[in-house]
């Protein structure tokens, strides 16, 4: 099936044939769905902290910056924001020429309110020879989306979400990088440092690279702090094979077609960083400094049960090393694991010793994460479950609606009943109670992928997904969930987010 020069095609990007034959065996078999328990909720796997708890959270944060410990703000900002003009594109290609929509009459009478109005302005005066008021009297409406969206106007059609004009400040607009910059010095920052590192696409890091340049400057001034900032782009050996529909390797010319495996690949690209502590975030989800008080309270919140829970662990696993534990350790232990850890195993109580310290040892020495979650408002997201693992164990998950078997009426009534969802809002322990770096690849569950159906060419194909960042590239990490505000969600799916008050 495969041909000397497909090897070569492999071996420049650093996949083995071993591991396109496995993605082949995917297309055939298809992914398990997972076995589901119950929907996590508040006292089934979700924390909702008293506000004295509140308090003791952020001082144990507060505590565990002050003794310089390195932490990092992971930020996923390769996401073209072609789709969040999906409704601009469709107008320049309507066979009408006056906004017809609600979105595209939202869009036109809100227009001054959009951070990059003045931009857009300037650009419309220059390509046009009228700006934007005298353009729209006129009843040319196309030619001011096509110059916010093409090429020779700010091109927002084909740059990455983190690059657009977001949200408007006295001093000037700011970028959702630039936002980032301003919640890592306020939160995430250590030793008089601020670490952020965002994962891009090859073709625009130049452009970050650039706005970073102009921009860190007036921020460390602002807050008194150094930023180191760095990028990584999505590794080529984490592309996937595309398949025909008969599950044969699709080519294009005689070539192999690969493509990006999805957020799941980032996991390379998180297990690279060498911090103690990392925040995950998405690019899109900033408010204004003026709402920043809760992202930035409820942040150093789910950071203080990381750092508690880590320290309990680690306290277990050194009693573990040294043999110095009583029954009644044990008994806490194992009570940790299954109240704090929301990790069960049939048979726990039944285990003969040296199962028990093995099953223990397994469950406590893995990285952890503290996922903020939110009450279920009907947005798209990840819901937080309790679910099977391979080992037969039940711990914490976040499935997105393709994990789940929608023939199974129990299973789909959990999801859709479900109380929170999660809206990527993650704090992760990456190192272990010796201070030695997890190697995160190792806590994947390879089973949690799935296949998605595309064209390329005007030809049908599978798409291989591999196991989401924050899904099955986590599976086996020990996870706890904490509810957060609402406001702390903010995310910009369409351009016409941003006229939402919470990004005015």
């Amino acid at each position: 099936m495969f041909t000397q020069e497909d090897s070569i095609q492999l071996q420049a990007k650093g996949i083995t044939l071993e591991q396109v034959q496995g993605q082949l065996q995917n297309f055939r078999q298809g992914f398990p769905y997972l076995r589901l328990k119950s929907a996590a909720a508040i006292g089934s796997g979700i924390i909702r902290p008293t506000s004295a708890e509140v308090d003791e959270y952020v001082a144990q944060w507060a505590m565990y910056k002050g003794e310089g410990h390195r932490i990092t703000k992971f930020v996923p900002a390769s996401g073209a924001a072609s789709r969040m003009f999906k409704n601009l594109f469709e107008f320049l290609d309507a066979d009408y020429d006056v906004p017809t929509t609600d979105f595209e009459k939202h869009f036109f009478q809100h227009i001054r309110a959009f951070a990059f109005y003045h931009d857009l302005n300037e650009k419309c005066l220059s390509n046009e020879g009228f700006d934007i008021d005298d353009l729209l009297s006129r009843g040319c409406y196309k030619a001011v989306v096509s110059n916010l969206l093409q090429p020779n106007g700010l091109n927002y059609g084909q740059l990455p979400k983190g690059l657009l004009k977001f949200h408007v400040y006295p001093e000037g607009a700011r970028t959702p990088v630039e936002e980032h910059l301003v919640e890592a010095a306020l939160y995430a920052s250590s030793d008089g440092k601020a670490d952020v590192h965002f994962t891009v696409s090859a073709e625009h890091q130049a452009l970050f690279e650039q706005l970073i340049q102009e921009k860190v400057p007036q921020y460390e001034a602002k807050f008194g702090i150094r930023y180191n900032v760095t990028f990584s782009v999505q590794k080529s050996s984490t592309d996937t094979l595309a398949a025909n529909m008969d599950n044969t390797p699709f080519r294009i010319d005689g070539k192999l077609l690969f493509r990006p495996g999805g957020h799941g690949a980032l996991i390379q690209n998180l297990n690279d960083l060498s911090s103690d502590v990392i925040f995950i975030k998405n690019i899109d989800n900033v408010v204004p400094d003026r709402l920043k008080s809760d992202t930035v309270l409820w942040k150093q919140v789910i950071a203080g049960v990381l750092i508690c829970v880590q320290k309990q662990i680690f306290h277990y696993l050194r009693l573990l090393d040294k043999g110095d534990y009583t029954h009644e350790d044990l008994e806490d232990m194992i009570r940790f694991v299954r109240h704090t850890l929301n990790c069960d195993y049939p048979g726990l109580k039944e285990m003969e010793d040296a199962q028990l310290l093995q099953f223990l040892r397994t469950k406590l020495n893995r990285p952890i994460r503290v996922c903020g979650v939110v009450r279920n408002v009907g947005e798209p997201g990840g819901g937080p479950f309790l679910a099977y693992n391979p080992d037969g164990s039940v711990s914490l998950q976040i499935l997105e609606s393709s994990q789940i078997d929608k023939n199974n009426p129990e299973y789909m009534r959990m999801f859709t009943e479900g109380t929170h969802f999660n809206p990527v809002d993650l704090v992760c322990a990456v190192r272990d109670y010796q201070g030695n770096k997890f190697n995160l690849t190792d806590y994947v569950d390879p089973a949690t992928g799935f296949i998605s159906y595309k064209s390329k060419n005007g030809r049908d194909l599978k798409a291989l997904e591999l196991p989401g960042l924050w899904n099955g590239a986590m599976s086996d990490w020990s996870t706890l969930m904490v509810e957060v505000p609402l406001s702390t969600f903010n995310p910009v799916k369409t351009v016409n987010d941003l006229l939402r008050e919470q990004h005015q």
